[in-house]
């Protein structure tokens, strides 16, 4: 077995400055052979490419649409600024996390929403010029998104790239599958009562998912506390990229098929939607 890649990890997040080389290590101890580290804002662009050259891992530069708010023109010059200058760089892999969310009540309302959707289509054009993939936050907002890419892949532009945690409906999940997209599947996937996504995860085609622990964030089930516990003084388990495999046990066990088939069905489903992204 060559080894998991986690398609989706803020190694760059706070919640891992204390011990991040020890959360590294350790999901490579578990198999875990490489993470996609996808930038959320302008100042982290130099800290995430530093850690992915330090982890022999990928990354991703981009502006996330929870972070639009405090983002500036500027900061669409300098991205396009910065894929040009790391061109060469085999470690940059895609333009991400980028996308639109309307879950969050303060974004969807005008101007913020009208804000992220214009961040959104300028990523997507600065993509298309340096002919890289994306990497899309998609909550709540996958029919827009769908849009996007279609009014922005002018030209005969093919996409390709990655819907992070996606959850919509089959029909939204075979329209980015049709625009060249694998959709991420993560934690979410360990919890009994998430049957949509389950049931997504069990019946879309093998080529059409990649795994991803999105770490910090969506933690699985074993790692989950409720409000509950977290007033008794349970804390909630931080979720890492080290998780990974167990995780995949559980779409192997929804999907009926062997941890070494999904493993390399992963591993094709990801270079064949971002390709500089390789196991050495």
């Amino acid at each position: 077995m060559q080894g998991w890649i986690d398609t989706h990890c803020h190694l760059d997040a706070p919640e891992f400055a204390p011990d991040v080389v020890a959360v590294r290590e350790r999901a490579r101890t578990r198999g875990v052979a490489q993470c996609v580290l996808p930038a959320v804002q302008v100042r982290d662009f130099d800290h995430v490419r530093a850690l992915a050259h330090r982890f022999g891992d990928s990354y991703a530069l981009g502006i996330h649409p929870l972070y639009v708010e405090h983002a500036v023109e500027e900061d669409l010059v300098l991205l396009d600024a910065s894929l040009a200058h790391n061109r060469d760089d085999p470690h940059l892999v895609a333009v991400g996390e980028i996308g639109l969310d309307y879950f969050v009540p303060q974004l969807c309302a005008h101007p913020l929403r009208a804000r992220q959707e214009h961040f959104y289509l300028e990523q997507l054009r600065i993509a298309r010029k340096h002919g890289l993939p994306v990497i899309l936050h998609v909550r709540r907002s996958a029919d827009m998104l769908l849009k996007g890419l279609r009014a922005e892949g002018k030209a005969g532009h093919r996409w390709s790239g990655i819907a992070h945690a996606f959850n919509g409906s089959l029909q939204q999940a075979q329209a980015f599958i049709d625009l060249g997209f694998k959709l991420g599947f993560g934690g979410a996937l360990t919890y009994e009562r998430a049957s949509h996504l389950r049931r997504l995860a069990a019946e879309l085609p093998p080529d059409a998912l990649v795994l991803e622990t999105d770490a910090p964030d969506m933690p699985p089930h074993w790692l989950y506390t409720t409000a509950q516990q977290r007033a008794a003084g349970v804390a909630q388990g931080r979720n890492e990229p080290g998780e990974l495999p167990r995780i995949a046990q559980v779409l192997a066990e929804l999907r009926h098929v062997s941890i070494e088939q999904l493993q390399a069905q992963n591993l094709a489903n990801l270079q064949s939607v971002l390709p500089r992204c390789v196991l050495s």
